[in-house]
């Protein structure tokens, strides 16, 4: 387990909340946790007037956030519990979403019982987590964030946090189980591997610009049928054009963790 961990999830966090926040749009940031309901304070380090509508925003400062980051999210997804680098998955996660969410799909990943709480056999069951179990979770929030409403505006943001969880978090894992050399050959290798699924999906992409599958179906209207087609088209190359912007993300995020390995001595490096 990662008792010692919170401190390095918590920078990590940190980092990707940045400062005040003040977008009208974001219902985060209202009291009401809807866009136009309650008062509108903003977000501040991550945290949100919806989740926190009596305090005052604005003037928060890090030393106020530590301990409500601590009780409100760490010890609710038991942060102290769980394995190195999957403790930062489902912690950052469980930020932006809720300990309860984030904690229903780990037990899932898992196979514990799935509750949004924290216990026993989830904690058992999360003991062998590691690198496929890290992805995984990542996957499924990336998955959950695209239904979200304010997906179109954050949408490169979002999936570039999840990605930098996702390595991060792999690498956490890794240094806490074997050797830093063993480490960065993981994360080269995991980058490559998203380097070539994002290629892949290019490629795919190009194809589709050029109509190379566009089809007109017996028995329609030909432009009825032409415009179904170019719509379907249009739909797909959507589709790819998402999944290879997050693979790019993922490659991007493996490689600046490996490099972050190799940029310092071997004997030195630690969580």
């Amino acid at each position: 387990m990662a008792k010692d961990n919170y401190g390095a999830c918590l920078d990590f966090t940190l980092q990707a909340e940045g400062g005040l926040s003040k977008d009208r749009k974001d219902p985060g940031n209202w009291t009401g946790g809807k866009v136009g309901v309650g008062t509108f304070k903003g977000t501040k380090y991550g945290i949100s007037a919806a989740s926190f509508p009596h305090l005052d925003i604005a003037n928060l400062t890090l030393s106020d956030v530590k301990p409500l980051y601590k009780i409100r999210y760490w010890d609710a997804v038991g942060g102290d519990s769980l394995p190195a680098g999957f403790d930062l998955a489902v912690w950052d996660y469980g930020v932006n979403s809720g300990p309860a969410r984030a904690l229903r799909e780990a037990q899932a990943i898992v196979g514990a019982k799935v509750d949004g709480k924290i216990g026993p056999e989830t904690i058992t069951k999360s003991a062998t987590a590691g690198v496929k179990h890290i992805q995984s979770l990542c996957a499924r929030r990336l998955s959950f964030m695209r239904y979200l409403k304010i997906w179109s505006i954050n949408k490169n943001g979002w999936s570039a946090r999840v990605a930098k969880v996702e390595a991060k978090g792999v690498a956490m894992y890794l240094a806490a189980t074997g050797t830093s050399a063993a480490a960065r050959q993981t994360l080269a290798a995991e980058g490559q591997k998203a380097s070539d699924k994002a290629a892949t999906q290019a490629n795919q992409g190009a194809l589709l610009g050029t109509g190379g599958t566009v089809g007109v179906s017996a028995g329609v209207p030909s432009w009825t049928g032409f415009s179904l087609a170019m719509v379907g088209v249009l739909l797909a190359t959507l589709v790819i054009f998402a999944i290879y912007r997050k693979n790019r993300q993922r490659a991007e995020a493996y490689r600046a963790e490996a490099a972050a390995l190799k940029d310092r001595p071997l004997e030195t490096v630690s969580l």
